[in-house]
């Protein structure tokens, strides 16, 4: 079963798209096994087929920290019909990525998704037109006010694409809340880098907004261009396949302990 998984846990882990195109290029097997379970061992639950537990491309044992987590991958490998299909296996493809990139690299993992606090998609805003401008204050600036009030993370906001260099005591202040698990900062890392936003990734760990909330925010500009313009096929499919990923990004981030709301 490794060989199905082999392309998605190459040089970028966490790179949902990039997992996404290198798994279409992975070769196709039946399916071998009759049922997918869940067994509890000294490290966590261990995903099994037929009783022998499930290994990542490079051998290690498939297991996660919480049942629930263990249970909606066996739920993916259950589901699957005569061929296996790793597109449809999100959390899978999950798993496979934390026991391979995060596990012995949480903090390298964590100071990735702190560079997005220098250059966060909330902070560089639309000058016009006034329609836009409201649109976007009125999904990012909550998240702004929630950091400033909660957090003591006061950003500097900006007009355009031009980088503005951000306070070191507000990344500090922001980074101070992320979570510590390898499961929870892989999954922090997967919404922030599908979003551009880790303060997005964190108003979802927190309980500020709500997945679909954190979703449209991301993709406000891009929504009121396909309202003026149209949608375009091909960004639509490759918006559809980051959803999944996200999704499953989002129930990692529901069934961990660090999750609050």
């Amino acid at each position: 079963m490794r060989e199905l998984f082999d392309e998605v846990a190459g040089h970028s882990p966490l790179d949902p798209e990039e997992a996404v195109r290198r798994t279409t290029r992975g070769p196709q097997r039946k399916r071998f096994y009759a049922q997918a379970g869940v067994a509890e061992v000294p490290e966590g639950f261990a995903v099994v087929l037929d009783g022998k537990t499930v290994r990542t491309p490079s051998g290690r044992p498939l297991v996660a920290p919480r049942r629930e987590l263990a249970e909606g991958i066996a739920a993916e490998w259950n589901a699957q019909k005569e061929i296996i299909d790793p597109l449809t296996m999100p959390l899978t493809r999950f798993a496979n990525s934390v026991i391979e990139g995060v596990v012995d690299r949480a903090d390298a993992v964590t100071d990735d998704v702190a560079k997005y606090l220098g250059s966060d998609l909330l902070f560089y805003r639309a000058g016009h037109p006034e329609a836009l401008v409201a649109r976007e204050a009125a999904a990012w600036d909550p998240v702004l006010f929630w950091a400033a009030d909660q957090l003591g993370a006061h950003f500097i906001l900006a007009e355009g694409i031009v980088h503005v260099a951000q306070p070191d005591a507000a990344i500090k202040a922001a980074r101070a809340v992320f979570p510590k698990d390898a499961w929870s900062v892989a999954a922090l890392h997967v919404v922030t880098t599908l979003t551009g936003s880790a303060l997005l990734a964190l108003a979802l760990l927190h309980g500020v907004l709500d997945p679909d909330q954190v979703w449209a925010a991301a993709h406000v500009d891009e929504d009121w261009n396909n309202e003026k313009w149209g949608a375009d096929e091909e960004v639509a499919a490759r918006r559809a396949a980051r959803l999944v990923d996200f999704k499953a990004a989002v129930s990692i981030l529901k069934a961990s302990e660090s999750a609050i709301g």
